[in-house]
């Protein structure tokens, strides 16, 4: 059953992940207006909104292959994980310098935070099997 829940978390955050690069891709600027709060954090730029719709893309990929090929699993969900982890605390960072106030971490929380803790959880389950081991008996 915990294992089915992992994969099934992994499947959500890889295709949410997909479909949130592939809009950043296809219509920067519908993307821009449409995410709350992104009109505040600086003026729209297309390149770098395609920049990191790719990123997502990847990581989008990476929690898919890595559902598919358990081999695979351990490095790919682990650089998803270091890249939501470290997005999400640069928006913890950008609260703690004044750029943005803390109401940002809440509005942000479900597209940001929750996924990063989300992929930290899952590549921990893929590094340790006696997770998975402890887990499963439970």
């Amino acid at each position: 059953m915990f294992r089915q829940l992992c994969l099934g978390g992994a499947i959500t955050l890889g295709i949410g992940a997909l479909a949130n690069g592939t809009f950043m891709l296809v219509s920067p600027l519908d993307w821009y207006f449409a995410v709350p709060g992104v009109t505040t954090t600086g003026p729209f730029n297309q390149h770098f909104l395609r920049d990191i719709g790719l990123v997502f893309l990847f990581v989008g990929a990476a929690f898919l292959i890595g559902t598919a090929r358990p081999g695979w699993r351990v490095p790919l969900w682990s650089a998803a994980s270091l890249w939501l982890c470290g997005h999400a605390l640069f928006h913890f960072w950008e609260v703690a310098v004044g750029i943005c106030g803390p109401s940002a971490l809440v509005r942000d929380f479900a597209a940001v935070t929750l996924p990063a803790l989300i992929s930290a959880l899952l590549a921990l389950w893929a590094i340790f099997p006696t997770v998975k081991s402890a887990a499963a008996t439970a």
